[in-house]
C-alpha cells in the first residue's frame, strides 16, 4: 500500500489527482486530522492513538492512502502490511509565502472546515511577515512527519521539479508514466520577492530545520539520479 503525505502547498493536490487516476477504487483519501488544526499534545495522541488500533483488515482493498495526516499513525501498520511511504518537499520560504496567499484567496467564512488557525490568519489581519514567524507554522514538515524516521521515506519529490520526479516516482513504483495534472496553481505564482533581505533571513532562520529537511531532500534526489545515470 502506497502512503502518501500530503504537506501544504507542495504540489500534494496535484499528486492526488494523478494517484487516483492510477489507483482508481483502491485510492483512499485520508483528510480527516488536518494536523495543523489542533493543538501539538492532542494531535500527536490521536496519531498514536489510531496506530496502535488500527488492523490490516481495515485496509482491504486498499492500494493507496493520500492526504493531511502524521505518518506515525500508519508506521505500525507497515509491520503487519507492505507500505511504501512518500512525500514531496518545497523549497521552504516558497512553501510558506503560497500557504498564505492560498489561505487568503480561498477563505470561507461560511465553511465548516475552515480551521481555527485558518480563520484566526484571515479574520485577525494577519501580515505575511506575521504568518511567515507564526509558532503555529514553524517548521510544517518536521510537525508533519513528527517522530517518523526519514529511512522509512521510499520516495521524498521536489516539488519545483515535479514533472521530473513524477516521471520517475510512477515508472519505479507503478511501472507506467504518469501525466503531471495541475490543481490549485495560482494564477500569479508568488515568491521569495515578496520579502525584503533581512525578513527573508530572519523566515529562514525560524525554519531552520525545515530549510535543512529541503537540502536534504534535494540530495537524495541527485544521489537517486545519479545512481540511475540521469
Amino acid at each position: 500500500m502506497l502512503v502518501s503525505i500530503h504537506m501544504p502547498k507542495t504540489a500534494g493536490s496535484s499528486f492526488r489527482a494523478s494517484l487516483e487516476e492510477a489507483f482508481g477504487a483502491g485510492f483512499r483519501p485520508d483528510y480527516a486530522d488536518y494536523p495543523l488544526a489542533c493543538p501539538v499534545a492532542e494531535r500527536h495522541a490521536a496519531a498514536l492513538e489510531y496506530g496502535l488500533a488500527v488492523e490490516p483488515g481495515d485496509f482491504a482493498g486498499v492500494t493507496c492512502v493520500h492526504g493531511h495526516f502524521l505518518p506515525i499513525k500508519y508506521l505500525l501498520l507497515a509491520d503487519h502490511l507492505p507500505c511504501r511511504f512518500v512525500t514531496w518537499l518545497r523549497e521552504p520560504v516558497e512553501r510558506l509565502i503560497s500557504h498564505y496567499f492560498y489561505w487568503q484567496r480561498s477563505y470561507d467564512a461560511d465553511a465548516t472546515d475552515t480551521t481555527t488557525l485558518h480563520r484566526r490568519v484571515v479574520e485577525e489581519g494577519w501580515t505575511l511577515e506575521q504568518f511567515c514567524l507564526a509558532p503555529e507554522l514553524r517548521d510544517v514538515y518536521h510537525q508533519f512527519l513528527w517522530a517518523f524516521p526519514l529511512r522509512a521515506l521510499d520516495f521524498v519529490g521536489i516539488s519545483e521539479f515535479y514533472a521530473e520526479d513524477l516521471r520517475e516516482f510512477s515508472e519505479h513504483f507503478l511501472g507506467i508514466n504518469l501525466q503531471p495534472r495541475l490543481v490549485n496553481v495560482a494564477d500569479e505564482p508568488r515568491g521569495a520577492r515578496e520579502l525584503g533581505p533581512e525578513l527573508l533571513r530572519r523566515v529562514r532562520e525560524w525554519h531552520a530545520r525545515d530549510v535543512s529537511l529541503y537540502e536534504w531532500g534535494l540530495r537524495q534526489r541527485d544521489q537517486r539520479r545519479a545512481a540511475a545515470g540521469c
